[in-house]
């Protein structure tokens, strides 16, 4: 299970980032987000390339389909393991990121519902008449017909959408926090080993890990807490 947790740089500077992942030396797979790239650019991805560590690099594309393919076109030379966009950005626009992207390895994965959002927001603000639930399983349909890799989504959508989508499609979570940590922003939470067993194939951790006292020691211990299942 070594690999099946990514750990996100959510820092505002390079040198932060060097920092951590040299403070986590056992972490293979890092998160660049928006803040971080915005931050430092693709210099922090070919570092953590001479690093040999895998990345996802989780961006959320969203926008019409030919400047989301370009976006796409232009990460091909990162070479990264897993790239996001938006599902709602529609079904043209993720057709054409993922032509895009053409014989790249990298996987190019959709967010469902982001997990911030709780049914309420999704009925009140958004006016959207599906539930929760329901809106997250016509995304990730529409993602997987749309020829991407995998949806990003909550733990708790993940069985039914494993069950929905076959064992092939690649299903990441984040909202993960184990029993010991606080949720935050984060509405849907499951620990480690729950949405493990529901069908995840990776989870998203930082917080718990980056945030603790001793963040090795919580690493250590999130591990753990996997392998035992």
């Amino acid at each position: 299970m070594f690999d099946s947790v990514i750990v996100p740089l959510d820092v505002s500077s390079y040198g932060e980032a060097i920092a951590l992942v040299d403070r986590l030396p056992e972490v293979g797979f890092w998160k660049v987000g928006l803040e971080l790239f915005v931050a430092a650019g693709p210099e922090i991805l070919k570092y953590l390339k001479g690093k040999q560590k895998r990345i996802f690099l989780d961006l959320k594309f969203h926008d019409i389909p030919n400047t989301v393919a370009g976006a796409c076109r232009s990460a091909r030379d990162y070479e990264v393991d897993l790239l996001t966009m938006h599902a709602v950005a529609g079904s043209r626009a993720m057709s054409a990121a993922k032509e895009a992207l053409g014989d790249s390895p990298t996987k190019l994965i959709a967010i469902t519902v982001l997990t911030s959002l709780n049914s309420d927001d999704l009925a009140n603000e958004l006016k959207i008449p599906l539930d929760l639930a329901g809106f997250a399983q016509h995304m990730a349909g529409l993602t997987q017909a749309s020829g991407l890799d995998g949806a990003v989504c909550s733990p708790h959508e993940v069985a039914s959408l494993r069950q929905k989508c076959g064992q092939d499609f690649t299903l990441v979570c984040p909202g993960v926090r184990p029993t010991w940590s606080q949720a935050g922003d984060q509405q849907r939470v499951m620990t480690p080993a729950q949405a493990i067993a529901e069908g995840a194939n990776y989870l998203v951790i930082g917080r718990p890990i980056t945030q603790a006292t001793d963040p090795v020691a919580a690493w250590q211990k999130i591990q753990t807490e996997i392998a035992a299942i």
